[in-house]
């Protein structure tokens, strides 16, 4: 049985693309060695196939991304595989040094335009050295997939590589688990609005609690975890806005299969800010879906196209809060004219389906 070993950054627990790409592959007849890092907060984790989850002594900065990538290049060199797997640009280096050192193909995983993220535009310096990375070793890889079409289009335009469409869509069986007492009674009687997903720079959190303040009997829980949670946290105190919005936190995907449906819509309102969210496609958006609640969003293309194509929901200007709560509030009235959309949305929106790829690419390595 041949050994995929599979790359991150980030903690395994709750980074679902990567869970089912596994699976999947595992499924095809392949032995998973999945690794990542483990991190003061993190969850434990329970797989059917192998999880190694690295401590470091740095875990912010470019001394977490230099640590990393040294350990990972170290791990990798040493450990059995057959085929190596890097997710996102901060694993590609190590994957591609030991895939030539050792004679492995490699597959590269591209969830976003990892040179265009908030946080590295504003940091030139930062950024060109990604840059010259990717631009080093994208060009020299044969097997690449990515998240939507205008990342797809971006980097075939670039590089002159073919890559392969994977969107993140969900597995169609539900699970059903305990929704926490909390979150209940938090929404009881309430219109609730749902954010699940990265605390983040460019997220529109803040702009989330903006619109809720304005809108009576209506409330806003964010499940997730981020750079800018703290921040958020202060700012829903010193509004007094706790009894309006709850910031709960990290919550495993199959327990928020639970907890999604209990609300009435599921927000993605990302703003603009450089191309890796203009080109944006959130996984969040399949989860609201999947969940039947239906989706307001930012125009940008990707979030647009989705919304419009299959009729689950609407498309708001970001930058007025007035028109924001009149959409939003027309979507809590009308959520039950979206069921029949649903049901067709699923049909095509899930893992099933779309893993389909992921076995073209992979069944010439067994």
């Amino acid at each position: 049985m041949k050994t995929i070993v599979v790359s991150v950054t980030n903690d395994l627990v709750v980074d679902q693309r990567v869970h089912k790409v596994c699976t999947t592959l595992q499924e095809m007849g392949f032995s998973i060695h999945l690794v990542g890092r483990k991190l003061k907060n993190s969850l434990s984790i329970h797989r059917n196939y192998k999880t190694t989850r690295i401590k470091l002594l740095f875990n912010k900065g470019p001394l977490f991304y230099a640590e990393y990538n040294f350990r990972l290049f170290c791990f990798l060199l040493f450990t059995k595989k057959d085929i190596l797997l890097s997710n996102d640009l901060d694993t590609l280096l190590p994957n591609f040094l030991v895939s030539k050192i050792c004679h492995k193909p490699i597959v590269y995983d591209s969830h976003e335009l990892f040179t265009e993220v908030p946080e590295l535009i504003h940091r030139p310096r930062i950024q060109k050295t990604w840059l010259t990375i990717e631009q080093f070793i994208f060009p020299k890889l044969k097997d690449i997939f990515t998240v939507c079409f205008s990342i797809a289009d971006y980097y075939e335009k670039k590089y002159h590589v073919a890559l392969n469409i994977l969107r993140n869509v969900p597995v169609s069986v539900n699970e059903t688990n305990t929704v926490d007492h909390e979150i209940l009674s938090f929404i009881e009687n309430k219109q609730a609005v749902i954010y699940q997903g990265a605390v983040n720079i460019g997220r529109g959190i803040e702009l989330m609690i903006d619109v809720v303040s304005q809108m009576e009997n209506t409330v806003l829980c964010v499940f997730g975890d981020g750079d800018i949670y703290d921040k958020i946290a202060v700012k829903i105190k010193e509004a007094d806005m706790e009894d309006k919005v709850l910031l709960y936190g990290k919550v495993p995907p199959k327990d928020l299969k639970s907890i999604t449906p209990l609300f009435d819509v599921g927000l993605s309102l990302e703003e603009n800010l450089g191309m890796n969210y203009k080109y944006a496609l959130p996984n969040k958006l399949f989860d609201y879906i999947h969940a039947e609640i239906p989706c307001l969003v930012s125009n940008l293309p990707e979030m647009k196209h989705l919304v419009k194509a299959y009729n689950v929901g609407e498309v708001v200007d970001t930058k007025s809060i007035k028109s924001i709560v009149v959409t939003l509030q027309k979507l809590i009235t009308n959520k039950n004219d979206y069921k029949e959309s649903f049901i067709l949305a699923k049909q095509d929106l899930n893992w099933e389906k779309e893993s389909e790829v992921i076995k073209q690419v992979y069944s010439k390595f067994l």
